[in-house]
């Protein structure tokens, strides 16, 4: 007898399969424009100064290395609100946000859906369309029925903010609505300031609760104005969910650094809310990683080590706009009379290029340039030595 015979062969995530792929490729010249991890001009994962001043200071003051509370490092949890909602935000200062320190934002995203399922079981999850695979896996797991509401305009490369609107205003009442705070995955495309103020009314009146994800702060316009979603939203008195990330931002994926937030009526609701996502961490993991909670804090809380991280974020984000530019350049000279517009409005790591999955499949096998096969690509793979031959690839295959 076979005890796990009856098991269905797990067929692997798309992007990191691909991203497997990618490695096993002999091909020298081989480009790798799938996974999302930021890559410096040199096509490396960049250390920063920061969080090594950071480690530096940890390691001089080590000491014993006990659990940390469930709901993870009072200094994070505290950074975390301030880098979110300021640290003069009224909810912050009536202690009305209820914060975790998570693994990772995937780990914020998981609490979450538990939480929710526990809580409000009557309540569906809708994600914009597309969104990135795993929101759906994540909120489908923990046995929530998922829907999706309109988004991304393939005609245009833009947003369709009417029909999205007109969904959310159908949608039965405390619905949860996953919105992406910032640099959409996988399109790259955002509200803008006056959307965010428009949508508000309708999560209001339907009475939706709102699921930020804010994996990419200061990939977009900067760290402070990334967050200007999180806090129109606050300041309108919603109640909503928030999951961020360092992975990015911070350089430290493998750290697996994240929080998530609560922002409740009350300090009353508040300590509710995180007692009881307290108990849904114990029936996971029981504690986060410390190594995490002290990078982060330090980073975010000593001015120097707070001034360089910003330096390096603008940097990068910086770096990637002048891809999004080079590959713009190409693309435009190589295919004249066509848009490719979409590739400077859209923001962060991330754009949607068009492209179909044969087409995709056509890249990678002849070119050795490997996109997820809904034709997502990362800029931040990109880079002076390849931007030229990659745009060149594309137009190839685009016809």
């Amino acid at each position: 007898m076979k005890t796990f015979g009856h098991l269905d062969p797990y067929a692997g995530d798309p992007i990191l399969s691909l991203n497997e792929a990618f490695q096993k490729d002999p091909r020298g010249d081989k480009i790798n424009l799938s996974i999302g991890i930021y890559f410096d001009d040199a096509g490396r994962i960049p250390v920063l100064a920061c969080v090594r001043d950071a480690e530096a200071q940890m390691l001089a003051e080590s000491g014993p290395k006990s659990y940390l509370p469930i709901e993870g490092s009072a200094p994070m949890r505290s950074a975390v609100q301030q880098l979110l909602f300021g640290a003069d935000h009224e909810a912050v200062t009536r202690g009305r946000i209820a914060t975790l320190q998570t693994v990772g934002s995937s780990g914020g995203l998981k609490v979450g859906a538990d939480f929710l399922k526990r809580w409000f079981p009557d309540s569906g999850v809708w994600v914009s369309d597309p969104t990135w695979d795993n929101h759906r896996a994540m909120f489908e797991g923990a046995g929530i029925t998922v829907g999706t509401y309109p988004y991304y305009d393939a005609a245009t490369g833009g947003l369709k903010f009417d029909a999205m609107l007109q969904a959310l205003a159908a949608l039965p009442r405390r619905s949860v609505v996953l919105l992406h705070a910032c640099c959409h995955n996988p399109t790259g495309v955002d509200l803008t300031a006056a959307q965010w103020q428009q949508l508000v009314p309708v999560l209001r009146e339907r009475e939706l609760l709102p699921y930020l994800d804010l994996a990419y702060q200061g990939y977009g316009d900067g760290i402070e104005q990334d967050a200007q979603a999180v806090r129109e939203l606050a300041s309108a008195g919603l109640t909503f969910f928030i999951a961020n990330s360092f992975s990015k931002s911070m350089s430290v994926y493998g750290e697996r650094a994240g929080a998530l937030s609560v922002v409740c009526d009350s300090r009353e609701e508040a300590d509710l809310v995180l007692g009881q996502m307290k108990a849904t961490v114990r029936r996971n993991y029981s504690s986060p990683a410390i190594h995490a909670a002290g990078i982060v804090s330090r980073v975010l809380t000593e001015p120097a080590l707070r001034a360089a991280w910003v330096g390096d974020v603008d940097a990068m984000r910086e770096r990637i706009k002048a891809m999004r530019r080079s590959l713009h350049g190409v693309l435009s000279a190589k295919r004249p009379g066509r848009d490719f517009g979409y590739f400077l409005s859209q923001r962060g790591m991330f754009s949607y290029t068009g492209m179909t999955p044969q087409q995709v499949d056509r890249l990678r096998d002849e070119f050795g340039v490997y996109l997820v096969r809904s034709g997502r690509m990362c800029v931040a793979g990109l880079n002076t030595g390849n931007v030229e031959r990659t745009a060149a690839a594309m137009a190839e295959v685009l016809g």
